[in-house]
C-alpha cells in the first residue's frame, strides 16, 4: 500500500492551501490529490464527486472536518476503493438543531456580507494564540474567499443534511487513524474518541496546542502522524 495515492477531502471553505505542509511533508512517500468539494449540496453528492476525482487503484483517504463526513460516505458507497482512512477534526454524529440554526444564520449573513460570515467563523477555527498569527488567518481567509459564497451555502446545506454515521462505523474494515486536537472548539476530543471507538482497531492521536485547523496550526505533528499512517 505504501505507493498508493492519498485523496484529501477538505473541510468547509477549504482548498489545497490548508494541506500545503502535509503535501510537501509526505511528497517522498506518496502523491496527494486534494478533491474539490464545492459542487454539490449533499454529502452523497460530494462523495460521488470526490470518487470521480480519485486516481485509479487503491486510495488512502484523508478527510478534514466536513471532509470527514464525506469520507464516511465514501466508505459506504465504495469501501473496496479505500486502503486506509484518516479522519481529522471530525466526528460521526448528525447536525444538532442548534448547529443547524447557527449554520442557517451564517448562510443568511453570507448572502448580505460574505466577509462578515468568514470573520464570524474565524474565532471558532483556531486557538486564541494561533488567531493572532496573520499568516495563519490569512491562509484561512484567502481560501474562504476563493471557495466563495455560493459553494459555502452548498457545503453548509450538505453538512446540515448529513446522516448519523455512527451505525455504519462498525462496517469500516480498513486501518484507520483518527486525529483530534486538544483545543478544538468545534469538534471536542470526546466526539473523536467516540468516532475512533466505533471503528474496529482505529488509532486515536490527540494533537496538543491546536484548534480545529490541525493541518495549518500544527502541520509538523500532523505530517508525522500521516507519514506513519501512509507507511502502515
Amino acid at each position: 500500500m505504501s505507493h498508493a495515492n492519498v485523496l484529501i477531502l477538505p473541510g468547509l471553505l477549504e482548498d489545497a492551501d490548508a494541506f500545503s505542509e502535509v503535501i510537501s511533508g509526505t511528497a517522498d512517500l506518496t502523491t496527494c490529490i486534494v478533491a474539490d468539494l464545492t459542487r454539490a449540496d449533499t454529502i452523497g453528492g460530494l462523495a460521488q464527486h470526490a470518487l470521480e476525482q480519485a486516481p485509479d487503484g487503491p486510495i488512502l483517504l484523508a478527510g478534514h472536518s466536513m471532509g470527514g463526513y464525506v469520507a464516511l460516505e465514501i466508505l459506504r458507497q465504495a469501501p473496496e476503493r479505500i486502503g486506509r482512512l484518516a479522519l481529522l477534526n471530525t466526528h460521526a454524529r448528525p447536525d444538532t438543531a442548534e448547529a443547524t440554526e447557527n449554520r442557517r444564520r451564517l448562510m443568511a449573513l453570507a448572502d448580505r456580507d460574505f466577509e462578515g460570515a468568514i470573520n464570524a467563523l474565524m474565532p471558532k477555527l483556531m486557538t486564541p494564540h494561533h488567531l493572532e498569527d496573520p499568516v495563519l488567518t490569512g491562509i484561512i481567509g484567502a481560501m474562504a474567499l476563493g471557495v466563495g459564497k455560493d459553494a459555502f451555502k452548498r457545503q453548509q446545506a450538505a453538512i446540515i443534511g448529513r446522516i448519523d454515521s455512527r451505525p455504519s462505523l462498525k462496517r469500516i474494515r480498513c486501518p484507520t487513524l483518527v486525529i483530534a486536537a486538544r483545543n478544538d472548539g468545534l469538534m471536542p476530543v470526546e466526539l473523536l474518541e467516540e468516532l475512533a471507538h466505533g471503528i474496529a482497531g482505529a488509532r486515536l492521536a490527540i494533537v496538543e496546542d491546536c484548534g480545529h485547523m490541525a493541518p495549518i496550526e500544527q502541520p509538523e505533528k500532523v505530517v508525522e502522524l500521516l507519514r506513519e499512517w501512509i507507511r502502515g
